[in-house]
């Protein structure tokens, strides 16, 4: 079958911990880079404006909230507020005239300095109390960006974001500014797969088992949360400047709200927690299945002649929406990334299942 493990025979440890040790996988890479290269010419602009490009960024900021909460295992309930102070910063940081490239990782650097302030009074508790401390964070960024003028402007106030710039030239076309955000997604995915890799990615997994297990065979835990904390909020910061840069065009507080970091954690734990292809399906479940839950309803309504008001019409899909979240935690706990595992664990050995046993 697709995922046969014929012709590998671990001989080496390269090619064992290779990416993709397993050649469908290589060549489906391949594939689904090709055809995301290609996506402008194969897509109607309103698609590729309207679902793949904020897909994309949604999901570079689900990576690193997975990092922080799916590999060093901390809760983080604020990290609408560090994609905030990553958008905002950026946002300023081009007024003054800094080149683009470099505004936004200034945004993505202030990002990770205020979300480590934080982490060193959050990290000395744990569980639902982290939780907590990270709220916090989120109601205080909230105030001081929409209180403090020098920031927002006001509280209602709107600054609008220039159009990006590479290497002094600005990006207006559709294509270009998909690129950036290709380019963005493709580089914090290939971040997350290589640390699984690393030393780094195997202190923060130690850490997120057992810190005190940890602690004894030499991982300084608390020193890889905050590094963790300062990675997580440096992808978040980016994700955030490059969101308003390349989708909003504006940002307001608003963007950046308790209910954006709810949404951001539902992401996270439909898709699986540290799972890579899960930050994917949950980002996509989460922002693109509600528009077409609409559609769905609307159409299913129109078909059987059914007389629905507008305002049940307009309740029905977060019904049904509602409803396929708890289908699919209940059918696996672990997220949709888990779901994918047991499809593909269960495609290596077909049809010899008995060798699981």
């Amino acid at each position: 079958m697709l995922y046969r493990q014929a012709g590998i025979f671990h001989t080496d440890y390269a090619g064992d911990r290779a990416l993709f040790p397993i050649p469908f996988e290589r060549r489906a890479m391949f594939v689904l880079f090709a055809f995301a290269l290609a996506a402008p010419m194969l897509l109607s602009s309103l698609v590729l404006t309207s679902y793949v490009l904020p897909w994309l960024v949604w999901t570079s900021a689900v990576l690193g909230l997975n990092l922080i909460i799916g590999w060093a295992g901390q809760f983080h309930f604020g990290y609408a507020a560090v994609m905030g102070i990553g958008a905002y910063a950026s946002v300023h940081a081009t007024r003054h005239g800094v080149p683009w490239e470099i505004a936004i990782v200034l945004g993505g650097l202030m990002a990770a300095v205020v979300g480590v302030v934080f982490a060193f009074a959050a990290l000395r508790v744990k569980g639902l109390y982290l939780a907590l401390s990270t709220l916090a964070m989120q109601f205080v960024m909230d105030w001081v960006i929409s209180h403090v003028p020098a920031i927002s402007g006001g509280v209602s106030a709107t600054l609008q974001a220039s159009a990006p710039r590479l290497l002094g030239q600005p990006v207006t076309s559709e294509y270009g500014t998909y690129l950036i955000v290709l380019a963005w997604c493709a580089l914090v995915t290939s971040f997350m797969l290589n640390l699984r890799r690393t030393a780094l990615g195997r202190a923060l997994v130690a850490v997120r088992e057992k810190d005190y297990a940890a602690a004894v065979i030499g991982v300084r835990s608390f020193y890889y949360k905050l590094v963790a904390f300062a990675a997580s909020a440096f992808i978040g910061g980016v994700s955030g400047a490059i969101l308003i840069f390349c989708y909003y065009q504006a940002v307001t507080p608003e963007q950046f709200s308790v209910n954006v970091s709810i949404q951001l954690l539902a992401m996270v734990i439909v898709g699986g927690l540290g799972s890579i292809i899960g930050s994917y399906m949950g980002t996509a479940f989460i922002l693109l299945l509600p528009g077409q839950m609409n559609a769905l309803v609307a159409w299913i309504a129109h078909l059987f002649g059914l007389d629905i008001g507008v305002e049940t019409l307009a309740h029905v899909p977060h019904m049904v929406y509602g409803a396929s979240i708890i289908a699919v935690l209940l059918i696996e706990p672990m997220g949709l990334g888990k779901l994918y595992g047991n499809i593909r664990n269960y495609l290596m050995v077909w049809p010899f299942g008995y060798q699981r046993k």
